[in-house]
């Protein structure tokens, strides 16, 4: 499902230059969109949104991908930066092949990372390629 499907609230339905739209869109239409890379290969879909509270940012999406009917489905923490939205097709894209993102670095819902570990966002911002935030003060 996508986020215009999601969208209870209607603010999909007003024009992207005067409300909601792909520049200001609503967290949760956001979880459940799929996300594919640049060869349109299916690479998961968007499980949860991880905000930076005190810096008022987005940190990462949590991609959940493989396993089947969500057992055994290994998520990863993807941060905002490395993801684009494609209006077109109603979902997001991740310049990451499909054996790169299998091979990422990832954890099971049992067993969450600390992302607020400064080591752990360089190992995962070094690993798509992005740079991590300044920390909020």
């Amino acid at each position: 499902m996508n986020y215009v499907e999601r969208d209870s609230f209607g603010m999909y339905a007003v024009s992207d230059s005067d409300g909601p739209g792909p520049r200001l869109m609503g967290a949760d239409t956001l979880i459940g969109n799929d996300v594919f890379n640049l060869q349109d290969e299916d690479l998961g879909d968007i499980k949860e949104i991880m905000l930076e509270v005190r810096a008022g940012r987005i940190s990462y999406a949590v991609l959940s991908y493989g396993g089947i009917l969500g057992l055994g489905d290994k998520l990863f923490a993807v941060p905002w930066e490395a993801l684009t939205l494609d209006t077109d097709n109603k979902r997001f894209t991740l310049d990451v092949a499909k054996d790169r993102m299998e091979a990422a670095p990832g954890f099971d819902k049992d067993n969450w990372p600390n992302m607020a570990d400064p080591a752990w966002a360089k190992e995962v911002h070094n690993y798509y390629g992005t740079t991590p935030p300044e920390p909020a003060p």
